[in-house]
């Protein structure tokens, strides 16, 4: 796993499939997504490596119930200690009460569904004790109030969180960033491509400076105006 520092406050780390995000207010952190089945010690290691403890990490905080998101929150809140918040939609995903509904993949999404899923890990996730269920326009206690916004279409109960005090988007698979070219563009294997456009043009009117995907490099510095002219060549309806 890479470990990057994009701000003082931020740091992105990189699994093999997808990355996280840590975010550090003082001495308390905030981990938004969790990475893969067996995640959990080498997301501990690495904050330890960072000069800080698995037990600083207060919350974790999902973008969506998919394995490469949340795979290690059980594991990871077990060593830490930290609560596990996600959207109420997904939320029975993530506490392993029931599968969630698979995606509905586009003929094009078939052979990079197929590559990705060949570096997944094997085996059963740890699933969180609990999970705290968060709505569209929740508040959370971290970088100065990061707000909820309920983005459905990649699964019903997808979010992503912005900090408008410090003009930080974490869009979770609603968008992601050409692994080519680094385009912005909206997140493939979707539930519901229509939602998810819809959703797009949402985070794309907000005014991020920062905007950190599930996939992808992140954009750093004038972000809102690359998520609007990524929407502004993407129709809202698909």
């Amino acid at each position: 796993m890479d470990v990057i520092e994009l701000l003082p406050r931020l740091h992105l780390l990189r699994f093999p499939v997808g990355q996280a995000y840590l975010w550090h207010d003082g001495a308390e952190s905030t981990l938004i997504d969790a990475g893969t089945i067996g995640a959990g010690r080498t997301i501990a290691d690495a904050i330890t490596a960072l000069g800080r403890a698995p037990g600083d990490v207060r919350r974790i905080v999902l973008t969506h119930f998919h394995e490469d998101h949340a795979g290690g929150a059980g594991e990871f809140a077990a060593l830490s200690g930290a609560e596990v918040l996600a959207h109420h939609l997904d939320a029975p995903f993530v506490r392993g009460e029931r599968p969630g509904p698979p995606p509905r993949f586009e003929d094009w999404e078939l052979p990079i569904h197929a590559e990705v899923s060949r570096h997944l890990p094997e085996g059963e996730p740890v699933h969180p004790r609990s999970v705290t269920p968060v709505s569209d326009g929740d508040v959370l206690d971290f970088g100065g109030g990061a707000r909820v916004v309920h983005v459905p279409g990649h699964t019903d109960g997808s979010i992503a969180l912005f900090l408008p005090d410090e003009g930080v988007l974490f869009t979770g698979d609603a968008v992601a960033a050409s692994p080519v070219d680094g385009a912005v563009m909206p997140g493939a294997f979707n539930l519901d491509r229509l939602q998810l456009m819809e959703s797009f043009h949402r985070l794309a009117a907000l005014d991020a400076d920062v905007a950190c995907f599930g996939h992808g490099d992140p954009v750093v510095g004038q972000a809102s105006a690359a998520l609007r002219k990524a929407a502004d060549s993407q129709p809202a309806t698909g």
